[in-house]
Parts: C-alpha cells; structure tokens; sequence
C-alpha cells in the first residue's frame, strides 16, 4: 500500500492537530501492523520545533485527544514517536465514496501545474528502421507520462523528433540502390526498410574500407538535397512513416506535432559555426569539429566530421531551440533509450556553455531483452513490435475461445486484442523506466502474479457483479454506509483514497510504475475483499448494496489507473 496519504478525509484529522498546537505540513502514514491502527502521524517536527521528546509528545497529544469527538475516530494511540489513528469504516465510506461522486472525470487530479506548457518528446524512433519493442517501451513510457502530467494540470505538448536525415538512413538507401533498385515492396514496405538496412549493414560491416567512400559521397548528396536521392528518399520515408503512425495509432501515441531532422539539420549546422566563432568548439583531428567536456568528465563530443557532415548531435542542439523558442514551453523531457544517457549529458552540458537556460530532462528507458540477449537492428535479430503482438494476441485468443464458444469471431478477435495491448502495454510499465527488462510471454499473460490479465480479470469481475445486481433489482434510493465495517472494506477504502498521493508521486518522479504497481494493489486487495466477504449473496440487501458501490467504486479508480498507461479493460473475460 501507498506510504502516505493524501485525501479529504485527512483534513479532519489536521484541523484537529491544529488546535492542538501543532503547525506546518502534516503528513500521514500506514501503520506497519494492521493492529497498530489506520494512519500514523510523526511527532519529530512539532518535537523539533518545541525542543521535546517526539516519544513524551506523542502520549500527551493522545491524551489531549481524548477530549475531541470526531464520528471518523474510533481510538487514538501513542506507539513511540507516532500517533495513531484508528477510524470508523462507515464513517470513511460515506466520504471516500461520496467524494469519489464528486470528483467524477476529476479522479486523481492535483494542482501542480497551473496549466503551463510541457513538452515531451518520445519515441524519437528513425524512420528506414522497424518499430521494435524498444521503440515499444519508450512509447508506452511517453505516453503515460503525458497522462500524468495532465493529472497534475500542465498543458502536454507531445511531438515526435524523426531522425529521417542520419547515417542509418545512407545505409538503407545505399542497400536499396546496391541490391534491390528495381524491387517493389510488398504491403508493409515499413518492414521491408528494416530488412534491407540489416541486409545493407552486414554487408557494411564486412567490407567497411572498400564501401565507406559510396557511404560518404551518398551523404553528402543527401545532405545537399540532390534531386536524383531526395526522389528515393522521400518516396522510402513515407513508406515509414505509414507504418509508424498505424502503429501509433493503436498504441493510442498521439503527437501534436512531428519534427523531421532533415528541416533543422541546417540550423544545427549554423550553431555549430557558432560554436567554433566562440571558441567553445575547436577543429579536432583531420577536420572535424569537437567540443572538448573531459574537465565535466564528459569526454569529446563530436560536433561535425571532417566530411562537412552533421551528426546526431548536430540535429539535437537546433531542436532545444526550436522547442523553446516555437512551443512556449516551461520544460522539455526526452523519452530514449537509456544507453543514450551519457550523449544527452553532453548536449545539455553543450547547451548550457552556449548559454542556454531552459529546464530540460532526459528519461531513460531500459533495454528490452529476451531470454537470448540484447537486441540490435543491424544484427536482424530485434523483435518487432507487430510481431510480439500478433504473438501474444494468438496465445490469448486460444485461451478465450473455449470459454466462449456462444461469441462472435469478431468479439474473440476485439476482446484477444485489447487484452494483447494490455499485456505488452503493462509489462512494458510495470517497472522503473530506467530497469533492463525480460520479455517473458509466459509471465506476461499469466492470470496470477503482477500481470495485466490479473488486474483486468477483477475490472471483469466487478462488471459482472453489476450485471447480476441489476439484473436481481438490488437498488437502492440511498446508501447506508454505516453498515460497512470490516477490516478488507476499510483497506479498500484506504486505498481508494490514496490514488491522488500515487498520481503525484508518479508526476514527482516521472514514474508511471507506480500507477502500474497501485493498479495491480487495489486489484490484489479487492480479491482479498471478494474472497472472503459476498457482495450479492448477503442477509442483508442493505449491506449488500453498500458492498456493490464499494466495489464499483474499485473498479472506477483502476480502470482510471490503468486509463493512465492507456490501457483499455474488457467488458467480460
């Protein structure tokens, strides 16, 4: 469960404390054991700030509050330096539930950003490439991150910065030109592109020293905008580009704008020029241009080869200022690779020597791996995105049909999908950005463990509670909430509350795992709830209907959990 607590209810609690004598921020945690009460609050600060013992200061605020009459407190007491608070479940109901009504599309909102504009740019993915499931992560990762931070009020500019203009781009090119200049890709040319660069880079690779003058005359003739290239050029980057947006388009990756390094690579040109008039570049060996960060521990960066080409570098020191100075942005993130963590280091270092002075974060996502090893494009052996869903989706399916053997083709086909996005979405997510990960399908389309399916199973579950209750009539003009009074009731309310505090400390930490992880929590703990208490199948309709608004309001705060990783749940499973 979540360390601390942020939610209405809380407020009777500081007022009371106020009066008490105690000032500045109040914060409230869980207790370790269950016994030990719902909610801890540390007495060092006002024991700091009156030259006590937190320990002496503790007894004599739980003495004081044996004179306060609160319906939400049950008992109050001291454990060492803390003091706890034990509450009334129906009294927590009434207003958890009540304001979880009130909140409405509001659910997990904070202000934080006063509606400034941020920028986040991701999956930074080059076109004459595949879409793989390192360009898989990155994209789920921004996207989450584009929904958190709306959470807490900023105004989301999300582009895409397409590398269309690199070196990777020559190779496939080249590849095309050397051995397929008269072949006609079949439907998805996208990953036609793909093949022909590893084909191009193998051979590359074997025959460096007799290929590299082709390699860098191709360059430059790109570069130069020479009619006879930018033909092949532009006809093979819209054929990525397709691809790339159906892609986005499923994974619900929806980019305000996108930028092509071949529109600013000129620019980044010019402050390179600029650079070497300051004398913050010098000419390095055979002519290239360098920036020398060894005294930041930075190393040399490369700004421009002695070729007159530009490199990554050269693209990315243009797009910092086309993002400031064209969007009104209060920051800028980067959503990459985080093998690229030590490059964006220098461009920031790089940037600042220039004189720039606007905030701008890189956020590094982990390798994901197989049980085999690392992935590399050049090498052939990377899993596409395309294929590792049409993967999950035929395993999936298999499991659906015999359950169901009253649907349609096309609702096993839709209900297969959704969940195969779920999986790939939430194993994507589930831990820090920053973690190598293991796809491991058998892991990741388990109904038991940290899964998708797991979480997704009990929004089912609940769905299918609703059904039965109106289908029975249990309805009900008003809900007795004082009827509520277990202890896995009161946990679920307590994390319920708790969803604000996690949407914050995900924003804080540009961290969606922690939504994944509290989806995943609420969902195990309303097992928990289900397995030992019925909602349906009670003595009493009234506590039966006050069970079924405590479970639908379960099911509103995950599927708003998981709305944040755009994840889409199922109706049925």
């Amino acid at each position: 469960m979540n360390n601390t607590m942020s939610i209405e209810y809380t407020n009777n609690l500081k007022e009371h404390l106020k009066i008490l004598g105690v000032q500045g921020e109040m914060e409230f945690s869980i207790p370790p054991k269950p016994e030990m009460g719902d909610l801890a609050f540390g007495c060092f600060g006002i024991a700091k700030q009156e030259g006590g013992n937190p320990v002496e200061v503790a007894k004599d605020l739980e003495e004081k509050f044996k004179a306060i009459n609160d319906p939400l407190i049950t008992k109050v007491q001291s454990f060492g330096p803390y003091l706890n608070f034990y509450l009334n479940t129906g009294r927590l109901a009434e207003i958890v539930l009540e304001g979880l009504k009130k909140e409405g599309d509001a659910l997990g909102f904070f202000e934080a950003g006063q509606n400034q504009k941020v920028l986040i740019e991701y999956p930074s993915n080059n076109t004459h490439k595949e879409f793989h499931i390192g360009h898989l992560r990155i994209s789920c990762i921004g996207n989450a991150l584009v929904q958190i931070f709306r959470k807490a009020n900023f105004n989301i500019i999300p582009i895409n910065y397409i590398n269309d203009f690199g070196a990777h781009v020559v190779r496939c090119l080249w590849g095309i030109k050397k051995f397929h200049p008269d072949e006609i890709p079949g439907d998805n040319s996208q990953k036609w592109l793909g093949e022909v660069y590893t084909e191009a880079s193998k051979y590359i690779k074997e025959h460096e020293e007799e290929v590299r003058p082709e390699l860098d005359e191709l360059q430059q003739k790109l570069e130069a905008r020479e009619p006879d290239v930018m033909a092949l050029f532009d006809k093979t980057r819209d054929w990525s580009m397709q691809g790339f947006l159906k892609i986005n388009e499923e994974l619900w990756t929806r980019h305000e704008k996108i930028i092509y390094e071949s529109d600013i690579k000129d620019k980044g040109q010019a402050i390179v020029d600029e650079l070497l008039e300051k004398k913050i570049a010098e000419v390095g060996e055979r002519g290239a241009l360098i920036i020398n960060l060894e005294k930041y521990g930075l190393d040399i960066a490369l700004l421009r080869k002695a070729t007159g080409a530009g490199v990554y570098l050269t693209s990315d020191l243009a797009l910092a200022h086309e993002k400031f100075d064209n969007f009104d942005v209060v920051e800028s993130i980067n959503v990459t690779g985080s093998e690229q963590e030590f490059y964006f280091k220098q461009m920031f270092k790089i940037l600042e020597l220039y004189g720039f002075k606007n905030k701008m974060t890189h956020i590094g996502c982990g390798l994901v791996t197989l049980p085999s090893g690392k992935m590399s494009s050049r090498e052939g052996n990377v899993v596409l995105y395309e294929d590792l869903r049409d993967e999950v989706k035929k395993y999936l399916k298999k499991e659906i049909e015999p359950r169901h053997a009253d649907w349609s083709e096309e609702k096993v086909e839709n209900t297969a999908l959704t969940m195969a996005l779920a999986v790939l979405k939430f194993t994507m997510q589930k831990h820090e950005a920053k973690k190598v990960i293991v796809f491991d399908l058998q892991e990741a389309v388990s109904f038991e463990g940290f899964s998708a399916p797991y979480i997704l199973y009990a929004v089912a579950r609940i769905n299918s509670l609703e059904r039965k209750a109106k289908t029975d009539g249990l309805v009900q003009l008003e809900i007795d909430y004082s009827v509520l009074k277990e202890n896995e009731e009161k946990n679920l309310l307590l994390m319920i509350a708790s969803y604000e505090e996690v949407t914050k400390k995900a924003w804080q930490n540009y961290n969606p795992s922690v939504v994944a992880k509290y989806a995943f929590d609420l969902a195990q703990c309303f097992n928990d709830f289900y397995n030992k208490h019925s909602v349906l199948n009670t003595e009493d309709p009234v506590l039966g209907y006050a069970r079924l608004a405590l479970t639908l309001a379960v099911r509103d705060t995950i599927k708003d959990a998981l709305s944040v990783l755009t994840i889409e749940t199922v109706d049925e499973m």
